[in-house]
């Protein structure tokens, strides 16, 4: 028996697999990966200087 046929049975490790859209999405419980933690943090960083470097005024060409 595969692994995929283990999961889909729920027998296989200790995941417990949730399956939406007809199995096109899966959902686990389980911890962020530290990869995207990371990218987490640099969007919000870059959110938060973009907020600050460019506040302020109308926009482009509508600055009478």
């Amino acid at each position: 028996m595969s692994p995929d046929d283990e999961r889909a049975r729920g027998t296989g490790g200790s995941e417990h697999l949730e399956e939406h859209a007809g199995g096109e999405i899966q959902e686990r419980r389980g911890r962020v990966n530290l990869w995207l933690g990371i990218v987490y943090l640099v969007l919000f960083l870059w959110a938060l200087y973009y907020l600050f470097a460019y506040w302020g005024g109308l926009g482009p060409g509508l600055d009478y």
